[in-house]
């Protein structure tokens, strides 16, 4: 079985592209968007990850099958993830102590 061969310039660029979205990501965290902060890194880490799974792991390049079962595994990430943010943002935090800030 041969895989897919790749020109380099794609990996160049990718690569580029994930160095860029890295910059982004730590520029985003000193920025204070208040409660968007947390839907901002996430989106950007989305993308770095779709990036990665894509062309890196030859997703893009791969059956039917294969492309199904990576929606599958992504699927149930995102309810076991939305289940413990629901979880997290329902929780009622007291202050911090003074002495600890």
């Amino acid at each position: 079985m041969s895989g897919h061969v790749s020109p380099v310039g794609l990996y160049v660029t990718i690569f580029g592209a994930l160095t860029v979205l890295t910059a982004l990501t730590v520029f985003a965290a000193f920025v204070d968007l208040g409660q968007f902060n947390f839907l901002v890194a996430m989106v950007i880490a989305v993308f770095k990850a779709s990036l990665v799974i894509w062309y890196f792991m030859h997703v893009k390049y791969a059956s039917h099958l294969t492309k199904l079962t990576v929606a599958t595994g992504l699927f149930f990430l995102v309810i076991l993830l939305s289940m413990t943010l629901i979880d997290y943002s329902s929780k009622a935090f007291t202050p911090m102590p003074p002495f600890l800030q």
